[in-house]
């Protein structure tokens, strides 16, 4: 390169520079109301099948199915106080409570009625309030005067985690 065109480079390069500081200080230019607005986005309805739905409860027909339904209640309401998988070969601790449930599935009295643990016995009567309000238990306080009740067993492993007997995969 030679020295004019290098001095008219360097020339062209502070020119260039010094335009772009100056407009650093100015005001840019105004838009009108229409062109800061964001262009509507068209919305399109999701099919029918990708819309979650919630799963119906199965039908309570028999104890079991009332425990059964009450057993995925308490997992829902304490999941990280349960484990899953196969159970150990020595539990921790078996803790079993019964509860006396009203028409409307509210809990009317809870109580431990076997256990050698009090930590172990306090986490299970913690899982079962948790779980508040009960299903109903529908036709079954046909047989029963004011309250329905049922026992439910937790099976609790050494870092006090439990499995409820009911959903405990067979042994």
């Amino acid at each position: 390169m030679g020295k004019l065109q290098h001095t008219t480079a360097s020339g062209l390069a502070v020119m260039m520079c010094a335009s772009l500081l100056a407009s650093c200080g100015k005001e840019p230019p105004r838009r009108t109301e229409a062109a800061t607005r964001p262009a509507a986005i068209p919305r399109t309805p999701l099919p029918a099948e990708q819309v979650p739905v919630p799963p119906l409860p199965p039908p309570i027909h028999t104890l079991d199915d009332y425990k059964r339904a009450l057993a995925a209640r308490i997992l829902a309401a304490t999941p990280d106080g349960a484990f899953t998988g196969a159970l150990p070969p020595l539990l921790t601790s078996i803790v079993v409570v019964e509860a006396k449930i009203g028409r409307d599935g509210d809990l009317v009295n809870l109580r431990v009625v076997r256990s050698r643990d009090q930590k172990a016995s306090n986490l299970a009567l913690a899982a079962m309030r948790a779980a508040e309000p009960y299903p109903k238990p529908g036709k079954l306080m046909e047989s029963h005067h004011k309250t329905f009740d049922m026992s439910e067993t937790f099976l609790f492993n050494k870092d006090y985690r439990f499995q409820i007997r009911t959903l405990a995969p067979v042994q």
